[in-house]
């Protein structure tokens, strides 16, 4: 079982000097941190255990300057080693490194009083008491309290083993979801690429996969792997892992980037979250406050918006906000950060992100506390249907769905088809998934849609499948909006001609009004056969308006007794064959024809023969090359076999 010790505390509390009189390993790495005795960045190591296997340690610096970089390392830590010097007691790093430590979720910890050698027995006791009042209403509270000396190597033995058994003792089921490794280092090895490490948070990885970083959607491939400066062949959740990566030149890898599975693929800009104010925020915080946030290795600005109708958290309080970030970092649901004040100085708050893509939020939005408590405690199952009826698009495909639940694909598939509330549509082999609530909205919006097209159109046989997605009003691409469609028509609750759709019960009902009207166009269309009236001539012989003279001659046109030949001109269909026969005949002697001879063949005006010789091109009867016409070549009949 993987584990990794981080430490905290107070600047020069005696927590890199810890490490070594328990590991024999110095953390302090930088030059600059051997001058001045003081911890500047992150330091690693490993503690051995009795079974044999390592837990990685992660040494934080305790300046209050130097907080982020406490921050970078503080995620993923199964156990805690919090010292306070037996000279100072409880300083005011100590308070905001207990803070931080309860924010994250740490629930194991050791208070180690350090510095023994230097102060009477009476002094631990107080320490021991400073400790209690400290933690009270925390994460940590009634965690074991124990006094060692660095330098005397007093209590360090006794450390060692009571790591081991909080260690063994804890219970540490494997993490869900694909791997993730936040990087708090980065650099550039001679001879070997880009190199990264981090405390692995999630799954696992192995050489020659390939890996995404984010945010940036650069692809890698994994090179080689370290755990503890020893090469493995997989490395994974709760290891400090170094990974040795290949790809694209000059790519920028730093602090706060993300190292993950190619599955993951979607960064947050704004993000739902339930956020607990602590003490130390005396001023609480207020609605629209700009503040800096840390998740994983990253820190990023931001500005927070109180859900709901508060305008501001108390110290002590707790409630649900909406977290607008400069910048985007790859956010689960589930994941623990840590708000700070806009200058830096103060640790102000923390909490955990519910929903990773949230929408904006209006003021006063119906049940919207309720909705975010159901993503905030829901189960799987619950959540998938949340996280779909939330979702602006109507149907939405497993890769969006696993990264919501923070699980794998096949576990996410799994848990979906076990959730009675879903509906799967299968669009173009693709699965996509929506909500019975969401379908059932959407039915009744396009049955309402056609039953008002069909009581303002009354003649017109249906409405064009286009126009009615656009009435929708909902984020429906044209491959899922036809499945759609087409398990409506199944159910016998709409009809579909060519690409108009009705209501299933919906006939055109002609009234003895519409019935002269057709009678009538017929007739006009009829008087000159191959130069007719144009719509606009028929609506002023007719005395009928634009709309109905359009619904009505539709209908003619549906039934076949008128041809359009253009937007505004139609004929009567046995006009049409007619000058389709003598085509027909006139190119099957002539082999050619120019629209002047065929002018002349019906005795019409250029007004009408242009049109008609462009509707037989498009019919497919005619070809034009050039200014002559051909009848287009029937297909070659097929050989004898």
């Amino acid at each position: 079982m993987p584990y990794i010790i981080g430490t905290a505390g107070h600047i020069d509390h005696g927590k890199t000097s810890l490490i070594k009189a328990l590991t024999g390993q110095d953390t302090d790495r930088l030059k600059e941190e051997k001058e001045r005795g003081i911890s500047i960045d992150l330091g690693f190591a490993h503690f051995d255990l009795p079974d044999g296997t390592s837990a990685g340690v992660v040494d934080v610096p305790g300046h209050e300057r130097f907080i982020k970089n406490m921050l970078a390392g503080a995620h993923g830590i199964d156990l805690v080693l919090f010292t306070v010097a037996a000279d100072d007691g409880v300083m005011p790093q100590t308070e905001e490194h207990l803070d931080i430590v309860h924010l994250l979720g740490v629930k194991m910890a050791i208070f180690v009083i350090t510095k023994t050698d230097l102060v009477p027995p009476a002094r631990i006791a107080e320490v021991e008491e400073e400790i209690e009042i400290l933690t009270l209403g925390t994460t940590l509270e009634n965690s074991p309290t124990i006094s060692v000396s660095s330098v005397t190597g007093q209590g360090i033995d006794a450390l060692r083993e009571r790591i081991s058994q909080i260690l063994k003792s804890g219970d540490k089921p494997a993490p869900s979801g694909y791997f993730r490794l936040p990087v708090d280092r980065a650099f550039v090895l001679q001879g070997h690429g880009v190199v990264v490490t981090g405390t692995a948070l999630s799954g696992s990885v192995k050489i020659g996969d390939q890996v995404r970083c984010l945010p940036g959607d650069l692809l890698f491939r994994v090179r080689s792997l370290q755990v503890h400066g020893h090469a493995v062949e997989t490395a994974g959740w709760g290891q400090r892992v170094a990974l040795n990566l290949a790809g694209p030149d000059r790519a920028a890898i730093e602090r706060g980037h993300v190292i993950c599975h190619e599955k993951l693929t979607l960064t947050s800009e704004r993000f739902d979250a339930f956020l607990e104010v602590r003490p130390a925020a005396a001023k609480g915080i207020k609605n629209h406050q700009r503040v800096r946030v840390h998740m994983g290795a990253a820190e990023r600005l931001a500005k927070v918006i109180l859900l709901g109708d508060q305008a501001k958290l108390d110290p002590k309080q707790a409630g649900y906000c909406q977290l607008t970030l400069a910048e985007p970092l790859l956010a689960l649901r589930g994941d623990h950060f840590i708000v700070r004040d806009e200058t830096a100085r103060r640790t102000l708050a923390g909490g955990a992100v519910i929903h990773p893509w949230a929408k904006r939020h209006k003021r006063g939005e119906k049940d919207l506390s309720a909705r975010l408590a159901a993503l905030h405690n829901g189960d799987a199952m619950k959540l998938s249907e949340t996280f779909l009826d939330e979702s602006d698009a109507f149907a939405l495909p497993i890769e969006a769905i696993h990264q919501f639940l923070n699980l794998r694909e096949e576990e996410a598939r799994r848990q979906i088809e076990q959730t009675s509330n879903l509906r799967t549509f299968s669009a173009d082999g693709e699965k996509v998934y929506t909500t019975e609530n969401k379908w059932r909205r959407l039915t009744e919006k396009i049955l309402g849609v056609l039953k008002e097209f069909h009581g303002a159109h009354p003649l017109v046989p249906g409405m064009d499948m286009e126009e009615l997605r656009g009435k929708l009003k909902v984020d429906l691409p044209p491959k899922i909006f036809r499945v759609v469609v087409d398990t409506l028509i199944n159910g016998k609750a709409v009809a579909k001609e060519e690409n108009l759709l009705r209501l299933a019960s919906h006939r055109v009902q002609l009234g003895g009004q519409e019935k002269s009207l057709m009678d009538k166009i017929k007739k006009l269309l009829g008087e000159q056969p191959l130069a007719p009236p144009d719509l606009k001539e028929i609506e002023r012989l007719a005395t009928v308006n634009r709309a109905k003279l359009n619904e009505v001659i539709r209908l003619l046109e549906r039934e076949g007794s008128v041809v359009r030949v253009t937007t505004d001109m139609y004929f009567l269909a046995g006009s049409i064959d007619q000058l389709r026969t003598m085509l027909k005949k006139l190119l099957a002697e002539k082999g050619e024809m120019t629209a002047a001879a065929f002018r002349d063949l019906i005795g019409s005006s250029r007004k009408y023969t242009i049109p008609l010789l462009e509707y037989f091109d498009r019919e497919g009867l005619t070809i034009r090359i050039g200014d002559i016409r051909k009848l287009k070549s029937p297909p070659s009949p097929a050989k004898p076999g």
